[in-house]
């Protein structure tokens, strides 16, 4: 049997109604459907972003929900084109009342797929900073930060506010993946 696999450089994770499809609306040419229901996307997407010179692939991976591990919903689908991309970019909605919450899961869920999705390079944003106030804002900034242990940008990708700067994180991610595989091929020894 023959398996497909989206290849992207990146990947976009998180809960269903994060901002994923939104974002790589913004970003690329790719126009998936964008609703506010979850799972409005129901295949992944694929746009292709161009920063300056540089150029790469973005892949739209429907919501991923509690259970998706062990395919819940369509859940080891969605993992399995997430596979194949060199860098996660984990959004986190920043209005849910559950923030860390909703970033601890899509975690778990990535860890209990197995394979080296949990070790994967990821960037964590927390999305939709224009539906937020001040307060609100840096409530789950710090509920996130907490939750997250590591840095994590902030962005709206509705607005177009902070996704330069996202983009560029992400183009170093990629750069620096690259430069371990090349590091990796250099040092494996040679058979015949």
């Amino acid at each position: 049997s023959l398996e497909l696999k989206s290849v992207a450089d990146i990947a976009l994770v998180g809960y269903p109604s994060a901002g994923k499809s939104s974002l790589i609306a913004a970003i690329s040419a790719a126009r998936p459907k964008i609703a506010e229901y979850p799972f409005t996307t129901l295949v992944p997407n694929l746009g292709v972003v161009e920063i300056g010179e540089h150029r790469f692939t973005v892949a739209d991976v429907p919501g991923l929900i509690p259970g998706a591990s062990q395919g819940k919903g369509l859940g080891l689908e969605f993992l399995r084109h997430v596979e194949r991309c060199a860098v996660l970019l984990h959004l986190v909605d920043g209005t849910s009342e559950t923030v860390a919450e909703d970033y601890q899961t899509i975690i778990g869920e990535l860890e209990a797929y197995g394979g080296e999705l949990a070790d994967r390079p990821r960037i964590t944003v927390l999305n939709k900073i224009d539906a937020m106030d001040e307060e609100l804002l840096a409530s789950a900034y710090a509920e996130l930060k907490k939750a997250c242990g590591g840095p994590i940008m902030m962005m709206s990708g509705v607005a177009k506010t902070n996704t330069v700067d996202v983009l560029r994180a992400l183009r170093g991610e990629i750069d620096a993946n690259r430069l371990r595989e090349t590091a990796g091929e250099e040092e494996a020894p040679w058979q015949p």
